[in-house]
């Protein structure tokens, strides 16, 4: 098996065997054409894998989706790429829930996801049970016979809570549901969930991944090991699907594929009908940007570190989290599950409250406000009134938001330079509060 920065170079591709591209083309096309009308029905019936509709699938994309799963440990086929991480998420749970289903999720999540969980899928009649999971067994005990996965993330935006995930897998194995982890803030160079027992795996390919902040993308990662057809949990997998000429997805499939039922039916029933699809651009742009996943990721960590440091020396600061901190919460868990890196995400607060909050951002000069994270460039944000704005505060307190919390995304500058900004932002912050 090749090294982690071979694959991120040469995984999923080989030079084009027509024109000897060594860079991984961009195809711009929609359609694509068939041998012969025999070749149609067997791509359609799944008797035969190829190119159909960009919708479904895309050259470009396929060499993204096989890159990630290498990465993940994962079978280069068990991938699927979407037009973004919160398209990933959503495909993934209605790919297991239909009316009446439920699952079981971290309440420490990104806000969109905790929204979506909370407000839309419950107007679709699937609902979700939130708890604590610093205590992983909350997973099961909150979990009926309608539940059908447990969610979780590898570490929590912006809570930074480090999931114990052996535990949690542990778990869903012992009731026989899936886990899904979204792992979009430790990427595959800090953490490997299906080594930890996760089933399924998403990221948005927006962050880290791709780094660059220009391409949207998500993609969902099946490790293959779940039983669908055993689980006794799963009718979406056991029934006939009778859009699809009565297959049952758990059962039928060819013993080659059916470990890879799920990305299978995410591909041809949720992305084919409903076109949460990645356009070729995104994902030529993304596949640049995982070239150097892992050198980035050493500056962001070790940036990140830099800056926590530093902030724990600042008066005008506190409640500083950085998980590679040794006086964190999460430090322990942190060693075994992120590579004692730390991550390269800080929160903090300012002692001049929220007020004070919003002053440091607004005084920053380098670092950017935006909403986004894992880019090249720092970023900054104060999620209580934009990414988690639409939590109330309860949910808030819930997900590790207190109200004057600024979340950092340290980016690959000179080190001294981003602290030279936080410096100057600081105490433009602590005038402007006095």
């Amino acid at each position: 098996m090749p090294g982690f920065d071979t694959i991120c170079l040469h995984g999923g591709y080989e030079a084009d065997p027509t024109t000897g591209a060594r860079a991984v083309p961009i195809y711009r096309t929609t359609p694509y054409q068939f041998k012969d009308t025999t070749h149609a029905a067997n791509l359609f019936a799944l008797a035969e894998l190829g190119n159909i509709y960009t919708r479904l699938q895309n050259p470009t994309t396929d060499v993204m989706e096989k890159r990630v799963c290498l990465l993940e440990g994962a079978h280069e086929l068990g991938g699927l790429g979407l037009a973004s991480g919160t398209a990933a998420v959503f495909n993934s749970i209605i790919n297991v829930c239909e009316n009446g289903d439920n699952i079981v999720a971290s309440s420490k999540l990104y806000g969109g996801t905790y929204t979506m969980f909370n407000n839309i899928l419950p107007s679709m009649g699937i609902t979700c049970k939130f708890v604590d999971a610093s205590d992983p067994s909350n997973f099961a005990k909150a979990a009926d016979d309608k539940t059908r996965a447990f969610f979780c993330e590898t570490v929590s935006n912006p809570a930074l809570e480090v999931v114990d995930l052996e535990e949690v897998a542990k778990h869903a194995n012992e009731i026989k549901v899936p886990l899904m982890v979204d792992a979009t803030f430790s990427t595959p160079y800090l953490t490997n969930p299906i080594a930890h027992g996760a089933h399924i795996v998403i990221h948005s390919l927006t962050k880290w991944m791709g780094g660059h902040g220009n391409a949207l993308g998500g993609c969902v990662v099946d490790s293959g090991t779940f039983k669908w057809a055993e689980s006794g949990r799963h009718p979406l997998f056991t029934n006939k699907d009778e859009s699809y000429g009565g297959l049952r997805w758990g059962i039928d499939l060819p013993a080659p594929l059916l470990p890879l039922a799920f990305i299978l039916r995410m591909r041809t029933v949720p992305l084919r009908n409903l076109g949460s699809c990645i356009s070729p651009d995104n994902s030529w742009a993304i596949l640049n940007g995982m070239e150097t996943l892992s050198l980035r990721m050493e500056r962001h960590c070790s940036n990140a570190l830099a800056v926590a440091e530093y902030l724990l020396t600042n008066k005008a600061v506190t409640n500083v989290r950085f998980p590679g901190l040794p006086t964190d919460s999460q430090y322990e868990k942190q060693k075994k599950y992120i590579k004692g890196k730390g991550g390269s995400m800080v929160v903090f607060e300012m002692v001049g409250g929220v007020e004070a909050g919003k002053a440091f951002i607004n005084n920053l000069k380098l670092i950017s406000h935006v909403a986004n994270v894992g880019d090249c460039k720092t970023l900054a944000i104060h999620p209580a009134s934009t990414t988690h704005s639409q939590l109330n505060p309860e949910q808030q307190k819930d997900a590790g938001i207190p109200p004057g919390l600024v979340r950092l995304s340290v980016g690959i500058e000179t080190i001294e330079d981003i602290i030279e900004d936080i410096v100057q932002a600081v105490k433009a912050a602590e005038k402007a509060s006095a």
